[in-house]
């Protein structure tokens, strides 16, 4: 079975494929795309970290000198809200934004979020253990990190039903090929959304509190403020981002346990509590074992040369975060599942100036969830049936997974 993100069978185990992109080369074209695909860590490491790259091509050139056709207007919603995010801006519009966002979700906020993380997972824990079982995705993945970012942001208890529909339908553009449908979604959840964070930035502004929006308002730098679009951008890039990975790998992670009950047993065995070295440990390895963002795709700004290969300005690369994970020229054993890996440079938050600025806070919910369900006195978990992929390969993640005490 090759490289087809659009079979079910591939989406369910994409490594030998990648196995055999690794083989093939340091640059594999696909026709389906008309995309460079990048399968090797190195290259793959190098390339998040080169500036030839951008996730953007609009602050050098418009969409005819580039070679490439506008969007459709009836889109733009979508990618005025995604282009002023933190992910898909660059130098020097991104070096901007990123400094007046650091200075308002700094370490310290994210500390002060802890208690509550571990609060919540263990109350989630504690919900699945009530009902004797049930789908871990629902249950316990799902809530905890949208909980999370709308205590961050401050979104009121009663309106937090509405983030997570909104998320799943802007991160429906992010699969390869979306169709019309799941781009009119993406446009209706984008103008939602921007309403809705617009009416919360205006009372924040009246009525400042502890909250990330009451900090981006106040964040300021010799080059002013961030502008409201901006500010909107970075709350729905912090939702996305850290929902949609800090969800798949807990149940990614999960499903791989069950596959390795040496592992599981292991780590049951006094796991620690959820800040100790051994579950941090664990949590990397599992987000390198099976990789929540698969693919991570940049445009070629000038000529550059991957092995053998010319690829030019106006091109696009696919960074295959999955393979490079599982690559064995930077990993022992890649396919082997090994909770106790200290040397771990996983890919899984990217790198360079579009390293995942909720790392930390990822890593803690991360932490806090597995602790929770592996504390001492919580009895064993056991999986009820095989789970399924979800459709959608570049935000890869099961449909649910249900489970047994």
């Amino acid at each position: 079975m090759g490289f087809d993100p659009w079979d079910a069978a591939f989406v369910a185990d994409p490594y030998p494929a990648y196995r055999e992109l690794r083989e093939r080369g340091r640059a594999v074209w696909w026709e389906a795309t008309g995309q460079w695909l990048v399968p090797h860590y190195a290259d793959v490491s190098a390339l998040l970290r080169d500036r030839r790259l951008g996730r953007t091509y609009l602050h050098r050139f418009s969409h005819e000198e580039f070679g490439r056709e506008a969007p459709p207007v009836e889109h733009e919603p979508f990618h005025v809200l995604n282009g002023n995010g933190l992910l898909d801006l660059e130098d020097p519009a991104h070096a901007r934004v990123r400094r007046l966002v650091a200075k308002a979700f700094t370490p310290r906020t994210v500390e002060r979020l802890v208690p509550a993380v571990e609060r919540l997972a263990r109350q989630l824990a504690g919900q699945l253990l009530a009902d004797g079982g049930g789908d871990l995705l629902t249950v316990v993945a799902e809530p905890l990190p949208v909980a999370v970012i709308a205590e961050l942001l401050g979104v009121p208890e009663a309106d937090r039903g509405l983030l997570r529909p909104w998320s799943a339908d802007i991160c429906g553009m992010f699969e390869l090929r979306p169709d019309e449908e799941t781009a009119r979604r993406a446009v209706r959840a984008s103008v939602e959304f921007s309403a809705y964070l617009r009416g919360l930035i205006t009372e924040r502004r009246t009525r400042p509190g502890e909250d990330l929006i009451s900090a981006l308002i106040a964040a300021h730098d010799e080059e002013g403020r961030l502008s409201e679009q901006e500010m909107i951008s970075t709350c729905v890039l912090l939702l996305n981002a850290g929902h949609e990975a800090t969800v798949n790998t807990t149940v990614n992670g999960w499903w791989a346990l069950f596959r390795n009950p040496g592992q599981l047993a292991a780590l049951r065995a006094h796991p620690g509590p959820p800040s100790s070295e051994k579950l941090s440990t664990a949590v990397d390895e599992l987000m390198r074992y099976d990789t929540p963002l698969q693919m991570f795709e940049r445009w070629v700004l000038d000529d550059i040369r991957i092995g053998d290969t010319l690829i030019p300005r106006g091109a696009e690369v696919a960074l295959l975060f999955g393979s490079a994970n599982r690559d064995p020229a930077r990993f022992t054993d890649p396919d082997t599942l090994d909770l106790l890996r200290a040397d771990n440079p996983h890919l899984s938050f990217g790198a360079g100036i579009h390293y995942c600025l909720g790392a930390p806070l990822a890593r803690r919910e991360l932490e806090a969830s597995f602790g929770a369900l592996l504390a001492d006195g919580f009895p064993p978990l056991r999986l009820v049936e095989e789970p399924q992929w979800r459709e959608g390969y570049v935000i890869r993640g099961l449909e649910r997974l249900l489970v047994e005490f």
